[in-house]
């Protein structure tokens, strides 16, 4: 048999078994989403053992920078983070909730909400704000944040610093830069 025969029987045999899944509403009907896995990450940015994902959600938004004084340095400036704005989003695009500060606030659309304390942060790609874990403080309200005790920041894309001019002239001026962010949710087990 020639390799093109075992390719075109392959691809025959894919496209039937893809066409029974379909008919039969299986599994190519609704693809599962893989389990979050923390195993590439740092291992400073990892959450601890006996802890599961409780919620993954996708921050899309901005986080602004002013231009400041840097503290005890006369005559040198920097920007300074302000504080984010950003939309939760599930999986599926569906906004469950929203991130903003300060002080750093996770709210779920049900009114749950919590803060946190920053634990670690480790680097991302270049021109990504860092990765980051923090240790939730107890949830106001009830609902998704309830019991969260862990968030990790991941996946991030943007939301670094301007790279323009920070100086006596810029100074008190603000900016706002783009970012995307994965948020993991984790609880006790």
């Amino acid at each position: 048999m020639s390799l093109r025969t075992v390719t075109l029987t392959t691809l025959a045999t894919s496209a039937v078994l893809a066409l029974s899944a379909c008919a039969t509403g299986g599994p190519a009907m609704t693809p599962k989403m893989a389990a979050f896995s923390q195993d590439g990450l740092p291992a400073a940015v990892q959450v601890p053992a006996g802890h599961k994902v409780a919620m993954e959600t996708v921050g899309v938004g901005q986080i602004t920078y002013e231009c400041r004084a840097k503290k005890d340095m006369a005559g040198q400036f920097e920007w300074v983070f302000v504080g984010p704005d950003a939309k939760l989003m599930d999986r599926m695009g569906k906004q469950v909730g929203k991130y903003y500060g300060p002080p750093a606030t996770w709210e779920s659309m049900d009114g749950s909400k919590l803060t946190a304390t920053q634990l670690a942060v480790a680097p991302a790609m270049a021109g990504s704000i860092p990765l980051q874990l923090v240790k939730a403080n107890p949830a106001m309200g009830m609902g998704a944040m309830q019991g969260v005790s862990h968030i990790q920041r991941v996946a991030t894309k943007g939301g670094v610093a301007p790279a323009m001019a920070c100086d006596a002239a810029t100074m008190g001026s603000k900016q706002v830069v783009n970012y995307q962010a994965d948020y993991i949710f984790w609880r006790p087990v």
